[in-house]
């Protein structure tokens, strides 16, 4: 049993008796399978595990995807600029920065899409002349993406204006914070690798 702020005992961590303005957030009536009558179900108190609602990484997740959306769409505002819609600059960036001739499935992970949307924006790229897909020698039912030489010259362009947007947005972060931001979100990556791994050996 766990006492909580107003010295009720608590049975489960997750469901209290009433509500207490210390554990503010979302609760519900529920009925316990257990007694007759009514109690308040909580998915999540934090501050019964020692941690504020205004925790940092309680907050850090939501943060996260919610600044992800408004970056992205800044720069999608600035690639419009070179008639590049959000859905075609970043295959070609990604194509760019794995060094060309990758391979859809790949190239499909990267963007965070899945296979059958990638051939549809490939479509649309290689109809603008921007990549080809060549057979791959080593498994010929395999496709391999390059970029064309006007390809590569619209990656020159969305640099340039990724450069301008980013300068812009990062200006007041020393070069030191940035490092450290890179350096906390290489941890996170490495840390969701191991547990993807761990996933996938399971199934």
């Amino acid at each position: 049993m766990i006492p909580n702020t107003t010295g009720e005992r608590i049975t489960n961590p997750f469901c209290i008796e009433r509500h207490d303005e210390a554990l503010s957030g979302r609760m519900r009536l529920s009925a316990h399978p257990f007694l007759d009558k009514k109690i308040e179900f909580k998915l999540f108190a934090p501050q019964l595990y020692g941690m504020s609602f205004e925790s940092h990484r309680l907050r850090f997740g939501l943060q996260l995807v919610g600044f992800a959306r408004r970056w992205r769409r800044e720069l999608d505002h600035r690639l419009a600029a070179v008639g590049l819609t959000d859905a075609t600059w970043a295959p070609l960036i990604h194509l760019h920065e794995s060094g060309d001739g990758i391979s859809q499935k790949d190239l499909a992970a990267l963007v965070g899409i899945d296979g059958s949307s990638l051939v549809r924006l490939l479509d649309m790229l290689a109809g603008r002349g921007l990549i080809e897909r060549r057979t791959d020698e080593a498994d010929r039912r395999a496709r391999l993406v390059f970029l064309t030489p006007a390809g590569h010259e619209a990656i020159r362009d969305i640099r340039g204006q990724l450069l301008k947007a980013e300068t812009n947005m990062l200006a007041d972060l020393t070069d030191d914070e940035i490092a450290a931001i890179l350096e906390a979100f290489g941890k996170i990556e490495r840390r969701l690798g191991t547990a993807r791994d761990r996933t996938e050996n399971v199934a």
